[in-house]
């Protein structure tokens, strides 16, 4: 689990996000990422309570398990997350860097570690889940997958991945065990555990100018539309 000694990593703090803009930055970072030259680990929140669901689920039976509108589909796969007091993040990686060309699972094995390692830090015990536990079907956190991140014997961290020439981009979440924990203190505590395990040296980073412009017209015509959304 290791990466070149002395990594710079952008950081990107967006604070709380309009639902559709906020699936739509992610898009556009993995689209920029290997112009940007540096792996991105980005911390945002949620203007209003929403839902967002994998790529492949079906619009149809994710409208039957939850209420809580709007109802967004992720550009990554996974399970349907409420995103109603949960803390975000996102991982993006130029196709060049190692770990884009990690493996599916050892690629999730790497960042719930990075996770679990983060909580241990706040006083958290956290283990990955060994192997998939049964719940509700396309619900990401009735149950848990494989190497998800568990406290207590329930789960509280789960992500999913894109890959593609572009790069990689992770989307995860993160339900606290106690939301006294604050999250504040746990984005400086994966930002203290990459620099303690890999090396890596942040640089703040803003999205503006035509990267932010496309952002904003893919959240309005794509992520905030009906089209996308129900396309399956």
């Amino acid at each position: 689990m290791t990466t070149a000694a002395h990594e710079t990593w952008l950081l990107l703090e967006s604070g709380p996000g309009d639902p559709a803009l906020n699936m739509a930055l992610d898009e556009v970072l993995l689209a920029a990422i290997g112009q940007l030259g540096h792996p991105l680990l980005r911390f945002y929140g949620w203007a209003q309570p929403a839902a967002t669901f994998g790529y492949a689920q079906r619009w149809a039976r994710v409208i039957t398990l939850t209420s809580l509108r709007p109802l967004i589909r992720r550009p990554t796969g996974g399970g349907l997350v409420l995103h109603d007091g949960d803390w975000t993040y996102s991982v993006v990686l130029p196709p060049s860097h190692d770990w884009s060309r990690l493996c599916a699972r050892d690629s999730y094995r790497r960042v719930h570690n990075w996770v679990r390692e983060s909580l241990a830090d706040m006083g958290v015990a956290a283990t990955l889940a060994p192997h998939a536990r049964p719940g509700v079907p396309g619900a990401c956190f009735a149950g848990a997958e494989e190497l998800d991140v568990l406290c207590a014997d329930g789960k509280i961290a789960g992500a999913a991945q894109r890959r593609n020439r572009q790069g990689l981009l992770i989307q995860g979440s993160v339900r606290p065990p106690d939301p006294r924990l604050g999250r504040a203190r746990f984005e400086s505590g994966m930002r203290a555990v990459a620099t303690r395990r890999w090396g890596s040296v942040w640089r703040e980073w803003t999205a503006a100018g035509p990267l932010l412009d496309r952002a904003e017209c893919l959240g309005a015509t794509r992520y905030g539309g009906t089209e996308y959304n129900q396309r399956r």
